[in-house]
């Protein structure tokens, strides 16, 4: 398809580069990975549990801020026909759970 890519470091893929892309298409499908957003504003990634080890590429470095940006770029510019969220991994409401599990309160 000719898609040009950037790799998300420091600087991310404007808005223009964003609109311009979408404008290729009739419709849009948005797949959205869990692992694009700062483990240390977001907990629920992979890279967020330091038990697990990765393949080293890391985790991502979007802000829920700057992804809400991109997100509201993306349905407020092209026809969105599906949403797709992938990794997602809610190991903090595992932990609160197990926790709970354990409590008399909670268990009768």
């Amino acid at each position: 398809m000719g898609v040009a890519f950037q790799v998300q470091t420091d600087e991310f893929v404007s808005d223009d580069d964003v609109k311009r892309f979408m404008q290729r298409f009739d419709h849009i499908l948005v797949h959205f990975d869990i692992d694009v957003l700062d483990e240390r504003f977001f907990h629920s990634t992979y890279f967020a549990n330091s038990e697990l080890v990765g393949d080293g590429v890391g985790g991502g470095k979007m802000t829920v801020e700057k992804l809400t940006k991109v997100l509201k770029c993306i349905t407020e510019n092209s026809d969105v026909v599906g949403f797709t969220i992938a990794e997602y991994l809610p190991f903090d409401e595992y932990r609160l759970h197990k926790m709970f599990s354990e409590i008399s309160l909670f268990t009768e």
